[in-house]
């Protein structure tokens, strides 16, 4: 009954506070800049009261301060709240109801780019008018954005389901958040940190993405995303040298920090930096490992941008409906960032990985396979082949192309690719180990079936040309889910970065 009370008397204090903030002129607009009716009742309503016993089953109370995660490829906003024991503790998820562009930085005003770094928000930064329901600025552009020129602004966390550039909400979400956000500051929070991430920093998304043009910038986040993980505090954030700096402060108490110049000498907590190190060695391991299980290197392409899951044919009010209608395409790209040749694409994203200790399928038994399956199960896409090379052949066919890949070449060394990826973590690895290929294994004679279709009789248009031709012997080819991207010699997708 107490802390009921007090929940009301803050409330109050709350609502003068913000009431006060409109006289002056302090709050800014939303998305773009409209604004709704002054005193808008929207901003003074109470923190539901199941949210209030969540929180005291969490261990916190509604003037604790708090702290908010997002993560656009999963279309998710997290509040986290701070315990006694100083340290902060999972609230809350929130499906996000809508947001715009594409997978990395916002870099230009008008770019629909929802941004990625992380920001400040303070009381000021509340907009009870907003036409969008509520809002509140995430502070873009921060001191890393204003570094390398990045312009654009007004960048919200609002209702309305409608997104060119801001993380959208729905209205009965944003009315919550907006109240979590504004007790907090009622209860003496100075600034909330925002962690704007791309994805969640897990190993199957960044082996998915790591040769992604903005991998090196990712991995800036995730280091501070580790550190919070770790730690369950605040991030230490600074930014020197165009780049954030995590869990550090100059030496020299007196020193100032400027984004565009060279950092200072930094002083960290060695403890949590060897806990974040110890981290990120584990998570490389574990990318490492589904590298080498044949996960390929992809990039996300949005019509423009996406939704939570759960709002798919929930929503009648949102932006650009019809982008959302096209789902995000995953492109395979190369150790360059480039995409790879569709129809290598195709021909890899249908083939299962062989097996250790399974003879791989010669090539001409493989197209002889093709060759002897009915016309209307035979899809280009289900030759097992991992990088084709289409072979001309000497007459008509039927319909089917057939592909043969680029034989092996006599020797070979290679190092597994999982060695490759890891060397930098032990300062070496196995030798390479020399192997032969295996000899050329003769192609089994095609046989009719009651299933299979007859084969085209050629021999009386051209008696030189048998069908035979195309089941030529040739060297087995490594098959697989396609050739292994070679990683860059200093990429580490989870590697401290250095300062």
């Amino acid at each position: 009954m107490v802390a009921e009370r007090l929940h009301v008397a803050n409330t109050a204090r709350g609502i003068s506070r913000l009431a006060l903030a409109v006289a002056l002129g302090v709050i800014v607009g939303g998305c773009d800049e409209r604004r709704g009716s002054a005193g808008s009742y929207r901003a003074y309503q109470p923190i539901p009261s199941d949210a209030l016993a969540l929180m005291r089953e969490k261990g916190t109370d509604a003037h604790q301060p708090i702290l908010i995660r997002t993560f656009k490829k999963e279309a998710e906003l997290e509040i986290w709240k701070l315990r006694a024991d100083g340290e902060y503790v999972h609230f809350k998820t929130y499906p996000m109801c809508r947001w715009s562009g594409q997978l990395g930085p916002k870099r230009k005003e008008g770019d629909r780019q929802v941004p990625e770094g992380f920001y400040t928000i303070t009381q000021g930064q509340l907009n009870p008018n907003s036409a969008y329901y509520l809002s509140f600025n995430v502070g873009y552009p921060n001191a890393y954005d204003k570094a390398h020129g990045y312009t654009g602004g007004a960048i919200m966390v609002h209702g309305d389901c409608s997104s060119a550039g801001c993380f959208s909400m729905t209205d009965e979400q944003i009315a919550e958040i907006y109240a979590v956000a504004r007790e907090a500051f009622g209860g003496g929070q100075r600034a909330i940190q925002m962690q704007s991430l791309p994805f969640r920093m897990n190993a199957e998304n960044l082996a998915k993405h790591r040769f992604d043009p903005n991998i090196r910038f990712w991995k800036q986040l995730k280091e501070g995303s580790d550190q919070f993980e770790v730690s369950k505090r605040e991030t230490k954030v600074a930014v020197c040298a165009q780049r954030y700096v995590f869990g550090a402060t100059p030496t020299d108490g007196a020193a100032r920090l400027d984004a565009a110049a060279e950092c200072p000498v930094m002083s960290e907590d060695g403890e949590l930096k060897t806990a974040v190190v110890s981290k990120q060695k584990h998570d490389e391991m574990q990318v490492a490992d589904l590298v080498a299980k044949g996960v390929k290197a992809v990039k996300m392409v949005y019509a423009d941008g996406g939704q939570h899951p759960v709002f798919t044919d929930k929503v009648t009010m949102l932006s650009r409906p019809e982008a959302l209608a096209m789902a995000p395409k995953e492109i395979l790209i190369n150790e360059k960032g480039k995409p790879i040749p569709a129809v290598v694409q195709i021909a890899s994203a249908r083939v299962e990985p062989i097996k250790p200790g399974k003879t791989a399928l010669p090539a001409a038994a493989a197209v002889a396979n093709a060759l002897t399956q009915p016309a209307t199960t035979l899809p280009l896409a289900q030759t097992t082949v991992s990088k084709a090379q289409p072979l001309a052949p000497s007459g008509p066919v039927g319909t089917a192309t057939a592909f043969a890949p680029t034989p092996a070449s006599p020797t070979a060394v290679e190092k597994p690719f999982y060695k490759r990826w890891i060397g930098g973590l032990t300062g070496g690895g196995e030798k390479p180990v020399e192997t032969a290929a295996p000899a050329p294994v003769d192609a089994p004679a095609v046989t009719s079936s009651p299933r299979a279709p007859v084969p085209p009789r050629r021999e009386a248009q051209s008696p030189s040309v048998k069908p035979q031709a195309l089941l030529a012997p040739v060297s087995p080819p490594k098959l697989g889910l396609g050739a292994e991207p070679v990683a860059p010699a200093e990429f580490r997708a989870y590697a401290p970065v250095s300062r």
